[in-house]
């Protein structure tokens, strides 16, 4: 793995990405980057927020130009949204830019990790099995596109899983 590459985590919500890149950014001596967090900081209002006023294009609109600025940085473990590569523009700059990991779980393990999180708005519906299930089904060829890596994150633990996770990106090489 060259110095100075960065890593990118995609995949879709509860499956780990800020658990495990925070786990990753320490084994290599990174820094931690959370783009719904930068977000939040730069916007000054939470993602729900965002999603009720703007919609959820406004939220893409200010994911897409934190990502482009996030993206630019050397040695940095970026956890993305889950809809990250729904804008191919996204898919573009995660390419050219770092290793691309997609973490992936089953829908029914996404679900009892995000089953009290008030903070996933595309989740606030009657059936959230049902809402999660669609959401997979239409962004995993995007996720596929996009991975240098694709890694399962069912029934692992943080530390282990990212000690696996490094041995795999050094493989890369």
């Amino acid at each position: 793995m060259n110095r100075g590459q960065s890593i990118f985590l995609v995949g879709p919500m509860g499956v780990g990405k800020t658990t495990i890149g925070r786990q990753l950014a320490k084994l290599l001596n990174y820094e931690f980057v959370d783009s719904d967090h930068e977000i939040e900081a730069k916007s000054g209002a939470s993602i729900p927020w965002i999603f009720d006023v703007e919609g959820e294009e406004g939220f893409r609109q200010r994911e897409q130009s934190m990502i482009a600025s996030l993206t630019q940085k050397a040695n940095i473990v970026l956890a993305t949204g889950g809809g990250v590569v729904i804008r191919e523009e996204n898919r573009r700059v995660l390419r050219e830019r770092g290793i691309v990991v997609y973490l992936k779980a089953d829908v029914s393990e996404l679900l009892r990790r995000t089953a009290h999180d008030k903070n996933r708005p595309l989740l606030q519906t009657d059936d959230p099995r049902v809402t999660l299930s669609a959401l997979i089904a239409e962004r995993e060829p995007w996720y596929l596109e996009v991975a240098d890596i694709v890694f399962d994150t069912q029934r692992k633990n943080s530390g282990s899983t990212a000690s696996i996770l490094l041995k795999q990106i050094k493989q890369l090489d």
